[in-house]
């Protein structure tokens, strides 16, 4: 598998076989490069326009932004409801976990997470090897809460997303705090190849760059 990160909550995942799933793609207001990018499958958390823009992206894709259970071009996706705040989505509404069936991986993508898990949607999500989480706080949950999240789901390999860089002037943390909270590492590649065996041994973190 092949993770690819255009900034924001915006990644392409690779299949081994050449399926490849773009993330929660943002419009150019956001401040990082439009991605230049084609997809099978678009997956939207929630429709705010810095998480749902399809047109910045290529080819015939099918969109999946619903909960539920989801079977396309061969990817297993479901869809967990969960909220864009810690007030059940009173102040930014809902927002969808996406886990994602890929190379024999679980792969989890969790948009615009505003609050620890409930026992419910941790056992709905189920057993998760690679996590894709916001750090930067204020619209999310924060650095502290996600390193609680990762606890709840205990990840083999955690990628931290939608938080301040250079790029952007969203009122939202870096993630340095957070790397530094997990020993984690911020490696100079926007990509990154995964196989089962690279997620043997002890949980890694790795932050990529845009």
């Amino acid at each position: 598998m092949n993770i690819k990160w255009f900034g924001h909550a915006c990644f392409k995942i690779t299949s081994d076989n050449g399926i490849s799933i773009v993330t929660d793609p943002f419009d150019k207001s956001v401040g990082y490069p439009m991605p230049d990018v084609t997809a099978d499958i678009v997956t939207s958390s929630h429709s705010h326009y810095d998480h749902n823009y399809f047109k910045a992206v290529k080819g015939k894709f099918e969109i999946v932004n619903t909960p539920g259970d989801h079977l396309v071009k061969g990817i297993h996706i479901k869809g967990i409801n969960t909220f864009h705040d810690d007030e059940y989505g009173a102040k930014r509404g809902k927002n969808i976990v996406f886990l994602m069936k890929i190379d024999g991986m679980n792969l989890c993508h969790a948009g615009d997470l505003g609050h620890l898990l409930t026992e419910e949607q941790i056992n709905e999500i189920g057993s998760v090897d690679i996590l894709l989480i916001p750090v930067g706080g204020f619209y999310t949950i924060d650095d502290r809460q996600a390193v609680k999240v990762m606890e709840q789901l205990k990840p083999k390999l955690t990628i931290p997303m939608h938080y301040k860089t250079p790029a952007i002037n969203f009122p939202i943390e870096t993630a340095d705090n957070f790397l530094k909270m997990t020993g984690g590492e911020k490696i100079s590649s926007t990509e990154i190849n995964i196989n089962k065996q690279d997620l043997e041994g002890q949980p890694k973190v790795i932050a990529l760059s845009y």
